[in-house]
């Protein structure tokens, strides 16, 4: 395996393009338990080019039938990344101080992780998100409700 590396800028020019329609290569999940997550993998693809054909445990997407439950889960979007030590993006969970545009913040409550906006912007202090279900861009992560966050930077990427 080889380190390619992480283009965030491909990341985030997606996220500009993509926050406020739908990319028809791929199925749109709003109706079926949300769209976040989707779009959250469709942006860390832009920018790393990999993905992970492992089945069940992998992380990819070739139609809304065959897919992993990692490209649209939120829970499995991050175990994905923060456990993957094969090819494609991995990450760690990293402090709030520590997010890059590129990055992925999960939201919660007491229940769990339900929501995975992308960070497209850090300006003194403050996160600005896209996301899709509630299609927004450059929204201040703190106008959500929430009850806890976790960041996910990610890290490189690795190809054959």
């Amino acid at each position: 395996m080889k380190e390619t590396g992480y283009h965030r800028n491909d990341a985030l020019l997606y996220a500009k393009k993509w926050a406020l329609d739908r990319n028809p290569r791929y199925l749109d999940f709003e109706n079926m338990g949300g769209d976040c997550t989707n779009f959250a993998s469709q942006c860390i693809y832009a920018g790393s080019g990999v993905m992970n054909y492992t089945p069940v445990k992998g992380w990819y997407y070739n139609s809304g039938r065959d897919r992993t439950p990692s490209w649209t889960g939120v829970e499995f979007l991050y175990n994905f990344l923060v456990g993957n030590q094969s090819v494609g993006p991995y990450a760690v969970e990293a402090e709030e101080d520590e997010a890059e545009p590129g990055d992925i913040v999960q939201l919660g409550d007491g229940s769990g992780f339900y929501h995975s906006p992308v960070i497209v912007h850090v300006s003194r202090g403050h996160i600005y998100v896209a996301a899709h279900t509630y299609d927004v861009y450059m929204r201040p992560l703190d106008s959500y409700i929430y009850e806890k966050a976790r960041f996910i930077h990610i890290k490189g990427v690795r190809s054959w």
